[in-house]
């Protein structure tokens, strides 16, 4: 046997063997009944599906959840499925045990098949696209690579995400740009509303537009194409943080019209840990220097970007696995469901005497993100007694303007741990 037919024999046997354990896997957790049960159903219309409990029962199997507290903050990053988990260790020990042989010789082959089934997940071209580890990196990336001249302004809200907050900081206080943060309200009349509080802050000096699509502290949805398209009138890019967003609501980058995004697939994806996605424009990306040096490829290839030293790929490699799940599933089924979750529990406790809701009630405006308050408790001690006297998991989520703790259920919470949280909510309120 000559030495391409072994590594061709080696790589169909790895392949067969993956394939074997992560059937393996779906049989132990009854996933194939599910994948049925989801053909069976697929012509439901979402908002019927989203209320059907013995349907969800089933996708329901797939998560290995821990039996000591109910997991309210699915926020912060998701549950792999036992499907992407088992196939993530499958990687680890593929890759472990073919070692560097497989980092110089297939590792780059196998991450641009990767890219390319994001890319197609997105909507976008995988020549916009480059795989890195969390929507921090990605965004620095692109604040730190901008190149702003001092006294240039970018306008951003003190909703955004606080390492976003602090990167803008840094840049300004090292090459003197200019910060210009807005207010937006709780819960906006409308689009236009929020559109103009940015567009008031746009001046002749403006040149960037930091826009959250789904705001971490609150859930709420940011008209992001408006706000795009407002921007670029004045021309003026724009930088959207889609970290809460994708995969979560259902959309498409291109619909968006940013210049540039961000976003971790290991939250609402379920991708393993340690994984997202930095996106541009490709006529944008030849403006926008990378945080390290790289000299291999020309300065409009996305690529540019990539070199970040040796990473642990075997948790790139499993994002495939969770896309594979996630379509399955349906992403307008997925978003349909999570939104039912979060209003089946949220409108029971809004006119309660005390619960302060810090979340738009309209169903565009929010998804499985939401924050609530109870007057004069602290959040982190509302945090701390839902943990400790009911065994539900949250976290406190403030800012200047207001203060809850943050609720995210997620594909694999029942409506009972729901009930259980409104229950808690509803005693703590009446003391």
């Amino acid at each position: 046997m000559s030495y391409t037919e072994r590594r061709r024999f080696l790589k169909n046997t790895i392949k067969a063997a993956t394939a074997m354990t992560a059937f393996s896997c779906l049989e132990t957790v009854g996933m194939p009944k599910a994948y049925k049960t989801m053909a069976d159903h697929k012509n439901v219309p979402a908002k019927t599906l989203a209320k059907d409990e013995d349907y969800w029962n089933e996708i329901r199997k797939a998560f290995r959840v821990s039996p000591d507290f109910i997991n309210l903050e699915n926020g912060y990053y998701s549950l792999t499925s036992s499907p992407v988990t088992n196939a993530e260790v499958d990687y680890l020990k593929t890759v472990n045990a073919n070692h560097s042989f497989y980092l110089r010789r297939d590792y780059k082959k196998d991450r641009a098949r990767v890219l390319i089934e994001v890319a197609e997940l997105a909507g976008c071209s995988p020549e916009e696209l480059i795989l890195c580890r969390n929507t921090t990196e990605a965004l620095d990336t692109i604040i730190m690579g901008l190149d702003l001249k001092p006294g240039d302004e970018v306008v951003m809200t003190n909703q955004d995400y606080y390492s976003v907050l602090q990167c803008w900081a840094m840049r300004a206080r090292r090459f003197g740009s200019v910060n210009k943060i807005i207010s937006l309200p709780f819960h906006p009349k409308s689009d236009e509303e929020i559109v103009a509080a940015y567009e008031r802050a746009i001046s002749p000096k403006t040149k960037v537009l930091m826009v959250t699509h789904l705001i971490n502290t609150t859930g709420q949805i940011l008209p992001v194409r408006k706000i795009a398209d407002m921007a670029h009138r004045h021309g003026v890019e724009v930088i959207s943080d889609s970290a809460h967003a994708f995969a979560h609501v259902n959309f498409k980058i291109p619909d968006l019209d940013c210049d540039y995004l961000g976003a971790s697939l290991h939250k609402w994806l379920g991708a393993p840990l340690g994984t997202g996605i930095l996106y541009m424009k490709k006529e944008k990306i030849e403006k926008v220097w990378p945080l390290y040096g790289d000299d291999k490829y020309p300065d409009d290839d996305m690529r540019k970007f990539g070199h970040i030293g040796t990473i642990p790929c075997h948790n790139e490699l499993a994002i495939t696995d969770a896309i594979t799940f996630h379509h399955k599933i349906g992403a307008e089924q997925k978003e349909e469901r999570l939104r039912y979750l979060t209003d089946y529990w949220l409108d029971k406790v809004r006119d309660v005497s005390g619960v302060i809701v810090n979340t738009p009630r309209q169903a565009q405006r929010h998804c499985a993100i939401s924050n609530v308050g109870i007057k004069g408790v602290d959040a982190t001690e509302l945090a701390e007694i839902l943990f400790e006297r009911y065994g539900i998991f949250t976290v406190t989520k403030n800012n200047q303007e207001m203060s809850g703790v943050r609720v995210t259920p997620h594909l694999y919470n029942s409506l009972s741990d729901l009930d259980k949280l409104v229950s808690a909510i509803q005693e703590i309120a009446s003391t």
